[in-house]
């Protein structure tokens, strides 16, 4: 079970590091970013998708996929694209941003789905979430919503994967279901980490730094 608890530990690591942090810029989150995407691709590669189609038709499978990728393409426009990285609300605003919320809570419940006893995608979640809790928190702590807000944005937000988590071990009528849940995840998982990864540079240039940190993301999960 503590296992399960890993993406809440991501969070609370990515929000300690935002209420140290001035400024975005402080941080080389690119890199970090980088890191991730490529980390939850390859383990969503290595392990995930082979389970998925073991377990469903191929062709269902592949269905399935694209509406996963099709849905994410949804939650972000709501959400801006802060799944990977990008936060685009005015700092100034005042009005809860419920659209916000909602999104990336639907989105971490989902991605909760995968994990498992036998499986490594917990740790592919958590090296995602840190960045983006990271990014989250420095714009929440820089807002003008109140503390309260504040609070409950981040711990209902926090819980929202666990949730996903135990309800996919837990509930016996969704067990059959699983399956082509999580191969809707994939989808969800490879929008993410494609633009994540294929988002250009400054000037369009070619970057050693992120380019090691993509190697990096790939060799480490490629031995799990």
């Amino acid at each position: 079970m503590n296992k399960f608890l890993f993406p809440i530990y991501a969070v609370v690591l990515g929000l300690i590091i935002a209420r140290f942090s001035k400024n975005s810029k402080s941080l080389n989150t690119k890199l970090l970013l980088a890191f991730s995407g490529a980390f939850l691709m390859a383990l969503t590669l290595f392990d995930l998708l082979p389970e998925v189609y073991h377990e469903v038709n191929t062709k269902v499978t592949g269905l399935l996929i694209m509406s996963g990728i099709l849905l994410q393409i949804v939650l972000e426009f709501f959400s801006k694209g802060a799944e990977h990285g990008h936060i685009h609300l005015h700092k100034e605003a005042t009005t809860f941003p419920w659209l916000l919320f909602i999104s990336l809570c639907l989105h971490s419940f989902l991605e909760g789905f995968p994990i498992h006893q036998h499986n490594d995608m917990v740790y592919g979640v958590l090296i995602h979430k840190i960045p983006i809790a990271t990014l989250l928190g420095l714009f929440l702590f820089q807002s003008n919503y109140s503390k309260v807000q504040v609070a409950l944005f981040l711990i209902v937000f926090g819980i929202m994967t666990p949730l996903g988590t135990f309800i996919s071990n837990e509930i016996d009528i969704l067990l059959q279901y699983v399956p082509y849940i999580n191969a809707i995840v994939i989808g969800i998982f490879f929008h993410i980490s494609t633009t994540i990864l294929f988002e250009t540079g400054e000037g369009h240039k070619f970057n050693l730094s992120k380019l090691i940190a993509i190697i990096l993301g790939v060799g480490i999960a490629f031995m799990f």
